[in-house]
């Protein structure tokens, strides 16, 4: 299983699943983290938390305890 913790900054991956229950799986969707949507890591922060991520065309900043819990391919 690949997360999207372990994606290098400048690739892209599909989600596969996510992980965790009730309101964390809850706040990543509705962050328009899903399953099928592609996900762009554009860079880390210089103390390597969080990331920052382009999603459906927005940015977005996730935290790597939270991007542990999204499984990716490609």
């Amino acid at each position: 299983m690949r997360t999207l913790r372990e994606v290098k900054v400048g690739h892209s991956a599909r989600v596969v699943k996510l992980h965790g229950e009730g309101a964390l799986k809850r706040r990543i969707m509705d962050m328009g983290i899903t399953k099928g949507v592609e996900i762009y890591v554009r860079k880390v922060a210089p103390l390597g938390d969080p990331l920052e991520l382009n999603v459906r065309g927005y940015e977005l900043s996730l935290r790597k305890a939270d991007a542990e819990l999204i499984e990716v391919e490609g």
